[in-house]
């Protein structure tokens, strides 16, 4: 099987910036996409922003121009540089890995426990 652990997550103040790191345990394995979403009180899980095959990053809206996300889409470890963080901001984030084949299995998704970033002043 397929671990992702998160770090990096805390409490920043507006206008602050964090990184995330998601890193992989286990097995060796391939994943078509790796990326991060996140979920804060009260709404659903939301993209924030994935690699995807073919090399190209996908945003959500709400974090184009301010986040960042950087590492090896197929086996990780996959990083988010987020800058100029906002309350809004503020939620769990995950780590996930899409279809993802290892050494005896398959899973459509593997996601991580999740951080907790909180932006508050």
């Amino acid at each position: 099987q397929v671990q992702l652990v998160e770090s990096g997550g805390g409490l920043a103040r507006p206008g602050d910036s964090l990184t995330l790191s998601c890193t992989a345990s286990g097995n060796d394995f391939s994943a078509l996409e790796m990326g991060w979403h996140r979920q804060a009180p009260g709404k659903e899980r939301e993209l924030v922003a994935e690699l995807k095959s073919g090399g190209k990053a996908k945003y959500a809206d709400s974090v184009k121009g301010r986040f960042t996300i950087s590492g090896n889409r197929a086996k990780g470890p996959v990083y988010l540089q987020m800058s100029s963080l906002q309350p809004d901001d503020t939620a769990v984030y995950y780590c996930y890995a899409s279809e993802v084949d290892y050494d005896g299995g398959y899973e459509p998704d593997v996601w991580g426990q999740g951080t907790q970033v909180t932006v508050s002043p």
